[in-house]
């Protein structure tokens, strides 16, 4: 891996190098409160069938069909079926029962007449005049859905508030999950000034940590924290070791360039991280560095220009440790270029964009270029970027593009 660590690397090849160096880290179990967003790592298995049994969609009567097919329309209610009660049971077709939505069919029935289409007088039903019926209708049979042991949600899933009902069905109140990183975010720079604090003319405000701290936090990573450091070397060192020893992921935003204040790729060096790669045939974002230390943990230093780093923090970063923690990769998304987009460097090129949709239900993206990719505040209202490739400097309106989402 050290081969490309000197030298300028494609898209594709960064892409195949993190792959390569992603841990599996372990599993552990949680509460299924605690389960959101996290990376499912066991098969979730059915605990019954699906519905357990056989059950009533609509408020009404449940009735034997074959009598509605002789002729019967007035029947006289043999009592009312709750959801949750044992089920009931008539023998004598002539009876209906008074059934709830949810609750078990009635044995001795097999079709439910809505609430609607009935009229009670006393302890009786009359179905309306000119109404029919469909044996087996607003019952939903028992199994139908799935059967005891059917395979819920395999190993890989994100769990989302889908997900997070499906764990219900598998009848436990924990389950095992992809053990969450602590992840450290770095920036770096003498020029940068928190939020609050008063500020120089010289100097900027320390924005790329909020906004890689925030998109890790969004995909689920909960245990992260931030750190502002000075372009001093000793201090980078120390603190940048101390970080690098208590965390399994550092983030790292700025010094990773070829100016004289860019101490990150030596800090790294002095500190055993091995470099994977330096600089990637993009644009923004060249700089990228990747590398990890004999122990598994891993660094992403990203370029300090705002834009540069939350697209890279995108595009390899997010998908480096999804796939560390275990989950199922999903198909890439593309959609068409909504105008023509010229590019002639020889690189990649990531294209901030918004999402439009047609009147005809067609998604399409729509350039939204940056003045620079240190024009932070030109993101605001974009959906994601899309990507690009080298080797050709006209994408034609219609180009179907791969797109990532903030």
């Amino acid at each position: 891996m050290a081969s490309a660590a000197h030298q300028r690397i494609s898209v594709e090849e960064a892409t195949a190098l993190i792959a390569a160096a992603m841990p599996h880290w372990p599993a552990q179990r949680v509460p299924l409160e605690q389960a959101l967003s996290a990376v499912l790592r066991e098969d979730l298995l059915a605990e019954r069938d699906q519905p357990p049994f056989d059950r009533v969609t609509m408020d009404g009567i449940a009735v034997a069909a074959s009598a509605f097919a002789d002729g019967r329309r007035e029947f006289e209610v043999a009592g009312t079926q709750a959801a949750g009660a044992a089920a009931m049971h008539i023998s004598d077709s002539r009876q209906c029962v008074e059934v709830m939505t949810g609750s078990v069919l009635p044995a001795g029935t097999d079709s439910v007449i809505p609430v609607e289409r009935i009229r009670r007088s006393g302890n009786h039903a009359s179905v309306e005049a000119g109404y029919s019926i469909r044996a087996g209708q607003f019952v939903h049979r028992c199994g139908s859905d799935h059967r005891q042991g059917a395979r819920l949600l395999a190993a890989g899933s994100v769990i989302g508030p889908a997900e997070m009902a499906i764990l219900t069905l598998g009848g436990r109140a924990d389950v095992a999950v992809a053990a969450w990183p602590r992840i450290a975010v770095i920036s770096t720079g003498d020029e940068l000034v928190e939020p609050g604090v008063a500020i120089g003319a010289s100097q900027i405000r320390s924005s790329n940590d909020r906004a890689i701290a925030a998109a890790l936090r969004r995909r689920g990573f909960p245990r992260v924290s931030r750190s502002l450091l000075r372009d001093d070397p000793q201090e980078l060192v120390r603190e940048i070791g101390r970080l690098h020893a208590a965390n399994e992921v550092l983030v790292l935003s700025g010094g990773v360039s070829m100016g004289q204040f860019d101490h990150v790729p030596a800090t790294l060096a002095a500190l055993g991280v091995e470099a994977i790669f330096h600089k990637v045939l993009q644009r923004p974002g060249l700089p990228l560095w990747f590398g990890r230390s004999g122990d598994g943990r891993l660094v992403f230093a990203l370029p300090g220009n705002p834009v540069s780093s939350l697209v890279c923090l995108v595009r390899y970063v997010l998908p480096g440790l999804a796939r560390a923690m275990g989950a199922s990769e999903r198909p890439a998304q593309r959609y068409r270029l909504a105008t023509p987009v010229d590019f002639t460097p020889d690189l990649t090129c990531f294209l901030p964009v918004t999402l439009a949709c047609s009147d005809a239900g067609e998604v399409a993206v729509v350039p939204r270029p940056t003045n620079t990719s240190g024009d932070f505040v030109a993101l605001g209202g974009t959906d994601g970027f899309v990507e690009l490739p080298r080797g050709q400097d006209h994408f034609p309106a219609g180009y179907p593009a791969r797109y990532y989402g903030w």
